[in-house]
């Protein structure tokens, strides 16, 4: 270069550069640019973050779906199956020769239907982790005096309860429960039946009380060998409750409660 060269560039420096752009201005001017660029490129991965997340929301979505229409068709199913079950076992039953075996086999339907009984009034409710039991104990007391079989039109089947709210599991062994005892009142007793949900000192206790002819004087339910007496001594421990046994209505009669406790 020449110096008649370097003297023009050296002229025109101050109109190639703009107005106060010194060194450090220069720089910071390029670390500014450099920092918008940075943001820039965040923005553009945070977009692109959210668009997954949308997608992967939608799929989400769709699955839960899916899942709870396999949920609706397996309950389906299976209710039909119990109904279907428990039809069997009736004809079976009328047509069995020996009445020892046509009891038995009665018996078999009775309970199929107070399964199918407990589990369509549970899924009658919210499906969520809790129920309301005194809900869920209408619900299924209507439905077990229109399924179980004819004697319990002679009998009166009233529900008094408190309002509690308990978890979905604990709500239906308590449902089995009734649903047992229920059917046994209706098999010995005539009159009012009562399923009572009341305070007890240990937590709360769920009854069924009748007015029949009671139980045999020194009953203990712990060595009873009937297979009632172990499904619902079964279902008591499995929500760490237990069993007590009294008189009914009227000083007469019997009454099995569970007591059991919510946390």
């Amino acid at each position: 270069m020449t110096q008649s060269q370097a003297r023009i560039d050296a002229d025109l420096e101050p109109f190639l550069r703009p107005a106060g752009c010194g060194r450090r201005n220069c720089t910071a001017l390029s670390d500014g640019n450099a920092e918008v660029t940075r943001l820039h490129r965040a923005e553009a991965a945070l977009a692109e973050a959210l668009k997954r997340e949308r997608s992967l929301l939608v799929e989400k979505d769709a699955l839960i779906h899916h899942t709870e229409l396999l949920g609706r068709e397996a309950d389906h199913r299976l209710l039909n199956g119990l109904q279907m079950v428990s039809s069997l076992l009736s004809l079976q039953a009328r047509q069995a020769e020996d009445p020892g075996v046509a009891a038995q086999l009665k018996e078999a339907a009775r309970r199929v239907v107070a399964v199918a009984s407990v589990h369509g009034s549970l899924h009658s409710l919210d499906q969520s982790e809790h129920v309301q039991l005194k809900v869920y104990l209408v619900a299924l007391c209507q439905k077990l005096a229109g399924l179980i079989s004819a004697d319990i039109e002679q009998n009166e089947l009233v529900v008094e309860a408190v309002e509690l709210r308990v978890p979905a599991a604990m709500g239906a062994s308590l449902g089995l429960i009734v649903s047992e005892l229920v059917t046994n009142s209706t098999k010995y007793a005539f009159g009012r039946i009562t399923v009572r949900l009341a305070p007890h000192p240990d937590g709360y206790a769920l009854s069924v009380s009748d007015e029949g002819p009671g139980l045999p004087a020194g009953f203990d339910p712990t060595k009873s060998s009937g297979l009632g007496m172990k499904i619902i001594s079964s279902l008591a421990q499995q929500i760490g409750g237990r069993v007590l046994i009294g008189e009914g209505g009227a000083g007469r009669g019997t009454s099995f409660a569970v007591v059991f406790h919510v946390t």
